[in-house]
């Protein structure tokens, strides 16, 4: 959802509004000609406590247009400016590299472990 990858701070939005229609439809309770009926059961709130999202949408915090003459020549404007965003973010904002520990010796217990009922026997 795109409210909660907002609300999360996981990144940026990219792209252009959502159509804004998130009432959704569980349960369809079958008919005896095997066809099912359906009806708007359930909305959507926000982490705040307040209806959200139906029929306004999520607007992007980057408003990109899918140009159609850019598309057909195979590219993607949304997706090229998402990535070319993240990327920046990536520079300012390095992943921190995880550094391996030592691996463990199991063939050498540690001193005094066997006395304390730890090392192998």
């Amino acid at each position: 959802m795109p409210w909660m990858f907002r609300h999360t701070h996981i990144g940026t939005l990219v792209g252009k509004r959502t159509w804004g229609g998130l009432i959704g439809i569980s349960g369809y309770p079958a008919l005896m000609d095997g066809g099912v009926v359906t009806a708007p059961n359930f909305g959507f709130f926000s982490p705040a406590g307040e209806w959200d999202v139906e029929n306004h949408g999520v607007a992007p915090d980057v408003e990109v247009e899918q140009d159609p003459k850019a598309v057909r020549a195979g590219h993607d404007p949304q997706l090229e400016r998402a990535v070319a965003i993240a990327l920046e973010q990536l520079e300012k904002n390095p992943v921190p590299e995880p550094h391996r520990p030592a691996f463990p010796n199991y063939q050498n217990p540690r001193v005094g472990a066997t006395e304390a009922g730890g090392g192998r026997q």
